[in-house]
C-alpha cells in the first residue's frame, strides 16, 4: 500500500477506511469539527476529502444538511457483490498462470496469519482489525497477481458500497469465519497448483456466500455496524423510520 503524499490524501484514506470498516455507518451525519478531531486531521483537507468522496458516491452532500455517509439498499449491495464475485473469480483464473515462488509464499503467509488469529477458537475483539487487514491483503494480492489492473480498479470502486467491501468481517458466528478463511486456504492451494478454474470457482462461492450471510445478519441484527435497508421500500418509509446517528 502506497503512502499518501498530501494531507488531503491522508484525510481521504482515513475517512474512507472509517466508512468501509463500519466505524462510520450509513446515514451518519458528518460534522466536520467533530470528525476532524475523531480522525486526527485538520478541517481543510477533511473538507476536500469529503468533497472527493461525495463525487465517488461514498458520501452524500445536501446544501442545508451537509455531508453524510451514503445509504444503499440491499439490491444495490447485492449487485455490487455479484460484480465483485465475477471480477475476483476472473482474477483467480489469470493469476493461476502467473504464480511465482514468491507469490505462493506470500499467500501462504497470509493464510498462516489468519490461522494464528483464529487459533483461540474465536476471533477476539482486539484481533478484528488485524484479521480484517489480512483479508484485505489476501484479496488485493490475488487481484494484483492477475496482471490486469482494471480488475483492481473496478473492485475498488465497488468498495464504495461499504457492505460489499472486503473490510467487512461478520464475526458473530465463528464457524462462518472459519469457513471463510478455509476458502482462502483452498484458493491459495489451487493457485499454487496452477488450477485457475478451481480457484475461480472457490472465490466466486466465497463472495456469494458472504452476501447470503450478510443478508441473514441484516435480518437478525439490523442494529449492527452495517445499517442498510434489507429490503427496498419507498423513500419516505425507508428513511423516516430509522434514527440517524450523528458523529458525537
Amino acid at each position: 500500500m502506497t503512502e499518501p503524499h498530501t494531507s488531503t490524501e491522508l484525510a481521504m484514506r482515513k475517512l474512507r477506511e472509517a466508512i468501509l470498516s463500519g466505524e462510520l455507518l450509513p446515514g451518519d451525519k458528518l460534522h466536520q469539527d467533530r470528525l476532524a478531531e475523531m480522525l486526527g486531521i485538520s478541517r481543510t483537507p477533511l473538507r476536500a476529502a469529503l468533497t472527493t468522496l461525495a463525487q465517488t458516491g461514498l458520501v452524500t452532500y445536501e446544501s442545508n444538511r451537509g455531508f453524510a455517509v451514503r445509504e444503499f439498499s440491499f439490491d444495490e449491495v447485492a449487485g455490487a457483490f455479484a460484480v465483485r464475485a465475477e471480477l475476483e473469480a476472473m482474477a483467480c483464473r489469470l493469476a493461476a498462470g502467473r504464480m511465482t515462488e514468491a507469490a505462493n509464499e506470500h499467500l501462504a503467509r497470509l493464510v498462516a496469519d489468519g490461522d494464528r488469529l483464529l487459533e483461540p477458537g474465536q476471533l477476539l475483539p482486539g484481533k478484528l482489525a488485524e484479521y480484517r487487514q489480512m483479508n484485505v491483503d489476501f484479496h488485493t494480492t490475488v487481484m494484483q497477481l492477475s496482471g490486469n489492473p482494471w480488475i483492481t480498479s473496478f473492485v475498488q470502486s465497488l468498495h464504495n458500497v461499504p457492505a460489499a467491501s472486503d473490510r467487512v468481517i461478520m464475526w458473530r458466528d465463528f464457524r462462518v469465519i472459519e469457513r471463510s478463511h478455509d476458502d482462502h486456504r483452498r484458493i491459495a492451494h489451487a493457485l499454487a497448483l496452477g488450477q485457475g478454474e478451481r480457484a475461480s470457482a472457490i472465490m466466486r462461492e466465497h463472495i456469494t456466500f458472504a452476501l447470503e450471510h450478510l443478508h441473514l445478519q441484516l435480518q437478525l441484527y439490523p442494529q449492527d455496524f452495517l445499517r442498510v435497508p434489507v429490503f427496498d421500500k419507498p423513500a419516505k418509509g425507508r428513511h423516516g423510520g430509522r434514527n440517524k446517528r450523528t458523529i458525537p
